[in-house]
Formats: C-alpha cells, sequence, structure tokens
C-alpha cells in the first residue's frame, strides 16, 4: 500500500521538464532522473530556460481576448458550468493535476540549478533568479485566485520525500507573503534595459505592473471579505489589507515615475486611438508594457476576430445595456436617459463606446468594399455587438488568421491601480485624480472633471457611496472592458452576486416593428411574437415557446435575455477537487465547500 500511494503521489504532484529546443523545452523526462550538470553552462542556457517559460506561460490569445465574458458586463450564449451548475461539487472540480503543478515544478527547478552555470556576474544571476520567482508568483497567484490556501513549493519535490507529498496547504496569507516576496525580487533585480524592455521579455517594469495588479487585488480581497474563506475564520493579519494596498501604490508610483511609459494620446484621434491599441499588428509600447506579439510573417496568428463575428464558433460577446448606462456623455455628464432606441442612445457619448461595439458608422471591408455594417442580431444578444479586437475585414470572420498583437499588461491598468488603491487607503485627491482619471477620460473625448457627488445610478449597482471609488470602478470596467480584469474585480470586491443579474438589451419601442440600427436605410431586426417575417436583411427574435428573450414591458421595453446563474458565497474559491483530497486527505476542503 505505501509503495502504490508514493508511486500514485510522485505521479500526481511532479511535473515534467526538458532541457532541448524551446518548442520540446518543458515537456520531457522528470528531471530528477536526467540530472542537470550538462545543462546550466553558461548565460545562453538560462535564457534559453526562461524563454521556455515565456513561451509556456505567457496568457494565450484566449486568455487576453476572451476575457470578461463570465462577468456582469457582457452576455455571452453560455456560461461556465461552475456558474451555471447549482449543484456543483468537489467531485466536478479540475485543476490539481500533473500539468496544473508542472509550472512550480519548472520554475523551483531553475532557482535550485541555475548557478551551476558558472562564471556569470551576480547581476545576471539575480535577473534570471528574478525571472523565475516572477513567474512563479504568477503562477501561484493564479491558484490563491482559484482555490485559496494551496501548499508552497519553492524546491522541487523528490519523489521520497513523503512529507513534502503529503504536506497540508499553507495558508493564503503565507502564500501570499511568498508571492510578494517574488515580485520584490523581481522588481528589485530584472534588467530594464535594451534588449529586455519593449520586447516579450521580463524586465522590471513588467515586474512592477504587475505586482501593482496583485497587491491590489489581495489588499482589496482582505478589506472586502471579512473571513479568509478558505478557513471560515478571521484573516489573522489584520493590517494586511492596509499593507498590500501600499505595496500597490509604490509600484505603480515607481513605474510611473520612471517616465518610460505613458497614455496614447492625440487629440486629433479620440475616435480611434484607444482601439488601435488592440488591432494592430505593431505593439505600440507608448503605452504597452507587455503584450503577446503576433506577426502574419511568422504565422503567429489567432482566432479572435472570427470568435467575435461568428454566431456559432464564438460565445456571441455582446455588452449588457446597465454597463452601456455607465459610459458618460462626452460633456462628462452622466448618462441618465431611458427609453432611447440605439441611434439616439448611443450619440455624443465617450468615445470608447464606438471603439468597442459596432455603432452607426462603423464599416468593414466586404469583398474588397468598405461597407456600412450594422448590429447583427446572429451574433449579437443585446444589439451591442462586441468589436473592440476585431479586424476590419470580413476575410478573417472565418480563419484563424488575425495577426493584431494583444495587450497583456497596459499603462492605463497602472494608472487605474494606483488610484484606487490610493483611495481605498483614504488617500486620493484632485492631483492623483488629474494625473490618472482625467488623463483616461480625455484621450476618450470626454470632459475629466472630478465628480463632487456620488452617481446614483452606480451607488445602487455598487452599494457603495464613495464618489471617487465609483468614478474609479466606473472608469476601470470602460477602459479595460474585455481585457479579462472584471471577473477578478468582482471576486475582490466581493461583489460576485452581480454575475446573477438580468441581462438587458436594446430599447425596442414596439414589436412587430422592424428597425434600422446603423442609419444606412436598411432594417437590421424586429421583435416578434408571432412568426418570422421575410424582409431581406432582417433578424427575427422571437418571443414565447423556448425562446430565452422577452421585452421588459412585455410589448415594448428593453430587449431581456433570459440565461441565469448561480453565484452564491461558496463560490468565491473553488472546491479542492476530490481527486486531490482522495490522494492526500490532509489539503483540507475550502471552508464553504466541507
Amino acid at each position: 500500500m505505501f509503495t502504490s500511494m508514493k508511486k500514485i503521489s510522485y505521479i500526481f504532484l511532479l511535473p515534467v521538464l526538458a532541457l532541448a529546443s524551446c518548442d520540446s523545452f518543458l515537456d520531457r523526462d522528470p528531471i530528477s532522473e536526467i540530472g542537470s550538470g550538462a545543462y546550466f553552462t553558461d548565460e545562453n542556457s538560462l535564457l534559453t530556460y526562461t524563454n521556455g517559460f515565456l513561451q509556456k506561460y505567457t496568457p494565450s490569445a484566449s486568455n487576453l481576448g476572451y476575457g470578461d465574458g463570465y462577468s456582469d458586463i457582457v452576455v455571452t450564449k453560455q456560461s461556465t458550468d461552475f456558474l451555471t451548475n447549482a449543484s456543483w461539487t468537489p467531485d466536478l472540480q479540475t485543476g490539481w493535476s500533473i500539468s496544473n503543478w508542472t509550472p512550480v515544478y519548472n520554475i523551483n527547478y531553475f532557482l535550485v540549478h541555475m548557478r551551476e552555470a558558472e562564471g556569470l556576474s551576480e547581476e545576471t544571476y539575480n535577473h534570471y533568479e528574478g525571472t523565475a520567482r516572477f513567474w512563479r508568483a504568477w503562477q501561484y497567484f493564479e491558484k490563491v485566485k482559484t482555490f485559496g490556501a494551496v501548499p508552497w513549493y519553492d524546491t522541487p519535490i523528490d519523489p521520497e520525500d513523503m512529507v513534502a507529498l503529503y504536506k497540508p496547504r499553507d495558508s493564503r496569507e503565507f502564500v501570499m507573503e511568498k508571492v510578494l516576496e517574488d515580485l520584490d525580487f523581481a522588481c528589485e533585480h530584472c534588467y530594464d534595459t535594451s534588449p529586455w524592455i519593449n520586447s516579450a521579455r521580463i524586465n522590471r517594469y513588467i515586474a512592477l505592473a504587475y505586482k501593482s495588479r496583485v497587491c491590489l487585488f489581495e489588499g482589496t480581497y482582505r478589506k472586502y471579505h471579512s473571513i479568509d474563506p478558505s478557513t471560515g475564520e478571521p484573516w489573522v493579519d489584520k493590517d494586511a489589507s492596509e499593507k498590500f494596498l501600499r505595496e500597490c501604490v509604490e509600484a505603480c508610483e515607481e513605474l510611473m515615475e520612471a517616465g518610460v511609459y505613458s497614455l496614447v494620446n492625440n487629440p486629433a484621434n479620440v475616435a480611434t486611438q484607444y482601439r488601435n491599441l488592440f488591432t494592430q499588428e505593431a505593439i505600440d509600447y507608448t503605452e504597452i508594457i507587455w503584450a503577446r506579439e503576433m506577426n502574419a510573417g511568422l504565422t503567429t496568428t489567432h482566432d479572435l476576430t472570427w470568435k467575435y463575428t461568428s454566431g456559432s464558433y464564438g460565445e456571441r460577446w455582446s455588452l449588457d445595456q446597465d454597463f452601456v448606462r455607465t459610459y458618460l456623455n462626452l460633456d462628462g455628464s452622466r448618462h441618465t436617459a431611458m427609453g432611447e432606441e440605439f441611434t439616439d442612445e448611443i450619440q455624443n457619448r465617450d468615445y470608447r463606446l464606438q471603439q468597442s461595439i459596432i455603432t452607426p458608422g462603423y464599416q468593414k471591408l466586404a469583398g474588397g468594399v468598405m461597407t456600412p455594417t450594422a448590429p447583427d442580431f446572429t451574433v449579437t444578444l443585446t444589439g451591442y455587438q462586441v468589436m473592440k479586437f476585431n479586424l476590419d475585414d470580413e476575410t478573417y470572420e472565418s480563419a484563424s488568421i488575425a495577426n493584431n498583437s494583444l495587450p497583456i499588461i497596459r499603462y492605463a491598468e497602472i494608472l487605474l491601480n494606483y488610484a484606487e488603491a490610493k483611495a481605498e487607503l483614504g488617500e486620493f485627491d484632485g492631483d492623483i485624480w488629474d494625473r490618472t482619471i482625467r488623463p483616461l477620460r480625455e484621450r476618450a473625448g470626454v470632459n475629466g472633471d472630478r465628480p463632487s457627488t456620488p452617481d446614483p445610478y452606480l451607488q445602487t449597482y455598487y452599494g457603495i457611496s464613495d464618489t471617487d471609488i465609483l468614478e474609479i470602478r466606473r472608469e476601470r470596467a470602460i477602459e479595460l472592458l474585455l481585457e479579462g480584469r472584471r471577473y477578478d474585480d468582482l471576486m475582490r470586491w466581493h461583489l460576485g452576486e452581480l454575475l446573477n443579474k438580468q441581462w438587458y438589451g436594446i430599447y425596442v419601442p414596439a414589436l412587430d416593428t422592424p428597425y434600422d440600427l446603423n442609419g444606412d436605410g436598411i432594417n437590421d431586426v424586429c421583435v416578434t411574437n408571432g412568426s418570422a417575417g421575410s424582409e431581406t436583411g432582417v433578424t427575427y427574435i422571437l418571443l414565447g415557446g423556448t425562446s430565452l428573450y422577452t421585452l421588459e414591458n412585455g410589448t415594448s421595453g428593453r430587449l431581456m435575455y433570459n440565461y441565469g446563474r448561480n453565484f452564491d458565497e461558496q463560490r468565491y474559491l473553488r472546491p479542492i477537487p476530490r481527486t486531490a483530497l482522495n490522494i492526500n486527505p490532509d489539503l483540507g476542503q475550502n471552508y464553504y465547500w466541507r
């Protein structure tokens, strides 16, 4: 029995590592059997190894482009089983297998053996150690967000070390302190000169930017969650929320004061410059700190345009009308009008709205000709059809050939992280507003003056009354739309219940009346209680029967898409998978899943 369990543990917990080309670099035999003496010989071997981390662990196009799809501001035709299955159990949970722990082992192996490459300067060793510790922090932060408390390993696990293999989970508080230590080391020691900056390589500025993201998350998570959901007990360190928020502030300030990055902002381009950050092959390193580079010549392409323009291949990502209401008017006033038809609703609004969804005036290449294009209800669920990442050419709408590079971290996020951390610390003022929120709004054509009173709509939505925090949350949702931050924001603000909201689309004045959504003289959509009509170019939305659609007031009002979720308190963390507990019961189960 002991031998069998040891074998299972080794298979379950020990990843694999490779020592050759980048393509197979992290995919071969267990390193404990190979040995490392012949590999770590010079700086090039350290560079090759850490390039393997980049290839394996840099977020994919789907991670970067399908973001916010399971949040409160973007409607999709379906959701994850975790959010829709009211009977989710540890038996259904995954995420604790060999492949999930492989990165930690690979990184730790490198850290233990990298100094076998002799004759390098301490500065060089420290840079590569900082790079590896950045990736270890990345891997562990993702695990903490998912499971809370997890076992911390900072050395590769020996298959004979039964104590290590069967150790209980370390507390979330302990693990996040270790994550912070790793990020501090990376921020201090990673290179910040060419050729390490403005490339795919990890550098000090990327480490600072990521540290600000991690520390903002943990600082606000500890503030808005009164108990640790892994244990059901109050946090042991009562001062940790402030500590992490101050670490966020310091990382942002160091990055801002370096003067290397700034917002892309040409007043002549307010209607286009925001979206251009997401639709170009060339990375604009004025603002983009780190990106996943795409290149048609190197055949590094993705399928985002296809996903976003296909009703069958994609999830029909669409904005929710409650969120669209938060976009300000160009004069900086709040948009409070209700019952407006689509073509009126989007007039004179924050220019990021028309750069994120299809609105009147949008055109794309169709048959080689620039063609006015309306929201397509075979693709959109609400009428607010997402196009932020799309290439405006139908050629890209049926194949994985899009070559626009995808930002991972932008300077805009640093400004937002800084503003929020200072506001949560009670240290926000007009000067910080002018350095953070004002320039973000003004580069989108919006009057950037700081409001003096809270927006009642946002007060109701978020359940707080602090004017600055409300405006920062407004700005964060709009600026970082679809960049994968919103779900994490809801988790750290303890607002997961917003995932259960009713989904709203465009205003429909009357049934059985076709509407032109882009002013080109051609009708585009008609909502009916009867049967579909035959007008060319019109998509008919049928109510009743098995339809998921209704109208807010029965025969008029906002279009309502009725697809429910089941978020509750226990879902702020995933349960520890039953498969893991069967192997190691000492892991224990998260409090709300016991």
